[in-house]
């Protein structure tokens, strides 16, 4: 059975992104674990010296009693969409976000996260401006990020974007298991630029190896490969994009900073990154 992280702070983004996580629970018939985390505040033991062990019991305390009133909130979301019988299991973790995201996935062996980011205003916040974006450049398992606008529906439609490069076969292949599981078709994006190096015959190569899948391919001369993205998510009707990060700071290089007024319209379905080593 596949285990998903669910990392919750129990806001609305949150809970947005936990609708997505029970139906892709489903989906790859797996189990969720959530995890919610805190940070516990650095006091100076010299001047509390009789009171200070007190102070981080009472906090601590405080966020067990939040995360236990919390819980069953989740599990009425579950039953009104009659997926309560997804298993659940529960983590309550002291420290760094990120650390305890990593330290859970090896723990727990964890096979995907799916995560709720807020302040999506713009493909550059999205990736760089949030926990999430923090957690896709140092995590190894493939990570669903969830904007609060993106609302659940169906998945009919996911887009991959690639630049044709052998590793990314294997996270395709992942994509297509997915697909095939919802009955969806996978639509594969390459942005051919002015200093593109695919080669016609490495593209044939992959449309034939793939003849047999539910995935077409789609090479776009332009050397805007943001506006191209967006463009291709709006005609292509995409559900899900899947995104590659081939290292640390890929995003960085993607997405400059020189927005257009297009880049800042909110973005509204989810993103599916997926670690290449």
């Amino acid at each position: 059975m596949k285990k998903i992280l669910f990392p919750t702070d129990f806001s609305e983004v949150a809970n947005n992104a936990f609708v997505h996580a029970l139906e892709f629970a489903k989906i790859v018939h797996g189990e969720l674990i959530l995890l919610h985390t805190f940070e516990l505040p650095v006091f100076d033991n010299q001047f509390f010296p009789e009171n200070y062990a007190v102070i981080y019991d009472s906090l601590e305390l405080s966020q067990f009693n939040m995360f236990k009133e919390e819980i069953p909130k989740l599990r009425a979301i579950a039953e009104e969409r009659n997926l309560d019988k997804i298993k659940m299991s529960h983590r309550l973790m002291d420290g760094d976000l990120l650390f305890n995201i990593k330290r859970a996935i090896k723990e727990d062996k964890i096979d995907f996260v799916i995560m709720g980011t807020s302040g999506a205003t713009g493909w550059e916040s999205f990736f760089l401006g949030t926990n999430t974006g923090s957690a896709i450049s140092n995590i190894d398992v493939p990570m669903l990020c969830v904007p609060l606008e993106a609302k659940f529906k169906k998945i009919e439609t996911i887009g991959f974007t690639t630049r044709f490069r052998p590793k990314d076969k294997k996270a395709l292949k992942t994509v297509l298991d997915i697909a095939k599981k919802t009955k969806a078709k996978v639509k594969c994006l390459y942005v051919k630029t002015n200093e593109s190096d695919v080669s016609k015959e490495t593209i044939d190569k992959w449309e034939t190896e793939f003849m047999q899948e539910p995935i077409e391919f789609f090479v776009i001369n332009s050397n805007e490969v943001k506006e191209t993205i967006l463009d291709f998510i709006l005609y292509k009707e995409i559900d899900v994009l899947t995104m590659l990060t081939y290292k640390r700071g890929f995003f960085e290089g993607l997405f400059k900073p020189s927005f257009t007024k297009k880049m800042a319209t909110n973005f509204d379905i989810p993103i599916l990154a997926i670690h290449i080593d």
